[in-house]
């Protein structure tokens, strides 16, 4: 790893087939094994609309919407863009809008890692969670993007491998599969909760969609595709791989209380169900398949941060020209990153809330000024700040204040009407103001 690029975007070279197991496999982590499987196992369907369903249509309108535009052009980081398209002030502003999603994200994963280290070997979970953290931030700190894609490939290969392993003995070992599925109650099979109204339905299927479509951990892997029709055909491919990959442990959530009933900590279900089903070698095996999953998320998300923060505020701030010393200030920002999320954590709620927080978490500003700047000639500078503060705000407001129950889209639809309506006031500002804004 000389250069910026090397580390961040593994020289802007990666073939197709990479980039495609490495947008699986970085989006395929701990709220898909072991979250949305723990939250089927309760609720049923409703329980995980997110995984996979939701975030198997985000990577299908990444490759629509986004990777085309975003590869043709030579950014490291989605903060280049709008730089490049309303000014530093933006570019900043933005970094500290998607820099805390990042980091509970990155929560999420090691508390996914703790839960599988403290169910194989009954130590605590707290416990558990420091040795994950210490463990991810040495792997992430030497590897850089190039090392985490192919990696990527080979952990997303042990996780299909060791899924599909799951579910075909799993399926023989339950000869009357029929009669279970003949007698499950009704509402398991529905995606509607009981009393859930529709905008309730809708903003739970938005956050997923819309709310991960802008994040730096996916669009680091576009950027570094060798050619645009890459970046885009990979969003494709990784979208059909995590959709099928996706349902195993979602099915085995929903029969779960019939072959598992019990479990304590719904989190844990996958886990304690594989330790019952395989034998030793293949249960060893299976772990390190979930320990794969998880570890291709994490250094994902910590590179991700690094990059934002130190190729966007620090480089230019302290004006870092020499490429071994960014190189080595993006790695000491990953640490410093890992440390965060394990403080994060420690604190936090459930896996599946942690990453359903992290969506959500201010990115319906992010996503307004980049769909928008994309597809529309409308707005500048201010208008993207005030969607970028309305997201935010509008969301914390909705979901922890007022407890709307639609609050991401409300926060999308605020954001959208105030950069539209800032945007038509801008154009009918006197013609001398806008010549001296050009």
């Amino acid at each position: 790893m000389k250069t910026e690029s090397d580390y961040f975007l593994g020289g802007r070279n990666v073939s197709l087939l990479m980039v495609s197991f490495s947008l699986f496999a970085t989006w395929f982590g701990a709220e898909t094994c072991m979250g949305s499987s723990g939250a089927v196992y309760v609720a049923g369907l409703s329980g995980s609309r997110a995984d996979p369903f939701g975030f198997s249509l985000c990577l299908l309108l990444m490759g629509l919407l986004l990777a085309g535009r975003l590869r043709r052009r030579n950014y490291i980081t989605l903060a280049d863009y709008f730089r490049e398209r309303y000014g530093s002030i933006v570019e900043k502003l933005a970094i500290w809008v998607m820099i805390p999603s990042s980091l509970i994200w990155a929560a999420a994963q090691l508390r996914a890692f703790g839960q599988i280290i403290s169910a194989t070997t009954f130590l605590p979970v707290s416990l558990t969670i420091v040795f994950s953290a210490i463990f991810v931030v040495f792997y992430t700190y030497l590897g850089g993007l190039l090392g985490d894609i192919y990696t990527d490939f080979l952990q997303g290969i042990l996780v299909i491998i060791g899924l599909a392993m799951l579910l075909v003995l799993t399926l023989n070992d339950i000869p009357k599969l029929q009669e279970i599925f003949a007698v499950m109650d009704e509402g398991r099979f529905s995606f509607i909760r009981p009393q859930e109204t529709l905008l309730e339905r809708m903003d739970r299927w938005m956050v997923p969609i819309l709310g991960s479509l802008v994040t730096q951990e996916a669009i680091a892997r576009i950027l570094a595709a060798k050619s645009v029709r890459a970046a885009r055909n990979a969003s494709f491919i990784a979208c059909g791989i995590y959709l099928a990959v996706g349902f195993i442990p979602v099915f085995l959530g929903l029969v779960g209380p019939d072959l598992l009933p019990g479990v304590g900590d719904p989190e844990q279900f996958l886990i304690k169900f594989a330790g019952q089903v395989l034998p030793q070698t293949l249960f060893v095996i299976f772990v390190g398949a979930l320990i794969s999953a998880i570890l291709s998320t994490i250094d994902s998300i910590l590179l991700a941060v690094s990059a934002l923060f130190s190729h966007n505020l620090i480089f230019p701030l302290f004006s870092v020209r020499s490429e071994g010393s960014r190189v080595l200030i993006a790695r000491l920002v990953v640490a410093a990153s890992g440390v965060l999320a394990l403080l994060i954590a420690l604190s936090g709620g459930g896996i599946y809330n942690l990453v359903l927080t992290a969506s959500a978490f201010g990115t319906a500003g992010v996503l307004v000024i980049t769909l928008l700047g994309f597809y529309t000639k409308s707005g500048g500078r201010i208008a993207a700040i005030a969607a970028l503060v309305a997201g935010l705000v509008l969301t914390l407001v909705g979901q922890y204040i007022i407890n709307l129950p639609a609050p991401f889209m409300t926060a999308v639809l605020g954001s959208t009407a105030i950069f539209l309506i800032l945007s038509a006031f801008s154009r009918q500002l006197p013609s001398s103001g806008e010549r001296s804004i050009h």
